[in-house]
């Protein structure tokens, strides 16, 4: 299933945070346009910096042993940017599970065109004793899921 089909559209009152980026010479292939791993890479940070912006920075994250592991990642193209080329990841939930979460992303152009749609699912979990010790899910409680409610 495509990402753009893969979860209809964000949870229900979802709000949509943005991350802007720049396309560098290393995010390219020998021909000048995006290498497809720049955009799994932009994802990751995304998520991440959505987190952090609701008051889970990964220093908080790191004390309270939660981690946000990755269980399935896929992403469609559309259009091709190059180096030096302005795009805005725009993030939002699309879809809350009990202990698993997706996050759909769309690359937008300056122009407001898109370059790529993407989706993560990732589990809320913690750590048993910290960092390198075995993970297990947790259920995601309605107060993590209401700090990413749009405004009203």
């Amino acid at each position: 299933m495509a990402a753009s089909e893969a979860a209809p559209g964000p949870a229900p009152d979802s709000a949509i945070f943005r991350m802007p980026v720049t396309v560098q010479w290393g995010d390219c292939d020998p021909a000048g346009i995006i290498w497809y791993p720049a955009y799994y890479r932009w994802m990751d940070a995304a998520t991440w910096a959505m987190f952090a912006q609701v008051g889970f920075p990964a220093a908080r994250m790191r004390a309270e042993n939660i981690s946000l592991p990755l269980v399935h990642t896929e992403c469609d193209f559309e259009r091709s940017p190059t180096f030096g080329d302005a795009c805005t990841v725009e993030s939002t939930i699309a879809r809350w599970g009990g202990k698993s979460f997706s996050v759909r992303h769309v690359f937008r152009a300056a122009d407001g065109g898109v370059y790529a749609r993407g989706l993560e699912t990732r589990v809320w979990s913690r750590y048993e004793s910290g960092p390198g010790s075995p993970l297990k899910g947790e259920v995601i409680g309605d107060a993590l899921k209401a700090l990413f409610a749009a405004p009203r």
